[in-house]
């Protein structure tokens, strides 16, 4: 009888803790999950908000405030689709006027998903 107790206690301990582990949160590689849809835009880039220094020529792009997660995306890529084309960049750097959904693109990755004359196109985008 004390043997089928001590194991019942312990089944039970096992299968509650086993449930545990189900029920944790997974987080999707690269961050939030989904394709989102906003506008891009173009800026001249150098020291961000990441703390790392970048070119014009570089694949980089700002995300909002609130993408950025308190930095927690920088370093990750995206990828982004406009009417010119795709590009995948590196987040380097945070847009405080970008709205949620928004990207500001380094001038040589907007020239892969958009004209230079235009200045604002609209994209759709997803972590990688």
């Amino acid at each position: 009888m004390k043997l089928f107790l001590i194991t019942l206690v312990a089944i039970l301990f096992v299968l509650f803790h086993i449930s545990s582990v189900n029920s944790l949160p997974i987080e999707r590689r690269g961050g939030s999950g989904g394709t989102f849809s906003g506008e891009g835009t173009f800026f001249t880039v150098g020291l961000g908000s990441c703390g790392e220094t970048s070119k014009d020529s570089d694949l980089v792009v700002a995300l909002s405030s609130s993408k950025m997660s308190s930095g927690k995306n920088c370093g990750k890529k995206i990828k982004a689709k406009g009417t010119k084309g795709d590009v995948t960049a590196t987040v380097v750097d945070t847009c405080p006027a970008c709205a949620e959904d928004d990207i500001d693109f380094s001038i040589g990755a907007f020239k892969s998903i958009g004209s230079m004359a235009a200045g604002r196109i609209k994209i759709s985008w997803e972590f990688e």
